[in-house]
């Protein structure tokens, strides 16, 4: 299990990062702050990391 740590999967104009955060999930639609700016949440899916069982979400600019 994730213990409350997911990633983030932040899309950026130079390409994606993936950032480790802590809490509650957040669910598709909502918005989360990154770098300043409001993202929000594209959807919600497994790690792209190989043989890693976190949960993470994929954020989007608005």
């Amino acid at each position: 299990m994730s213990d409350g740590r997911y990633l983030l999967f932040v899309w950026k104009p130079t390409g994606y990062e993936i950032r480790e955060s802590e809490g509650e999930l957040p669910a598709v639609g909502s918005e989360v702050e990154a770098d300043g700016e409001t993202m929000r949440v594209t959807k919600v899916g497994v790690s792209p990391l190989p043989g890693d069982d976190r949960p993470c979400a994929y954020l989007q600019g608005s």
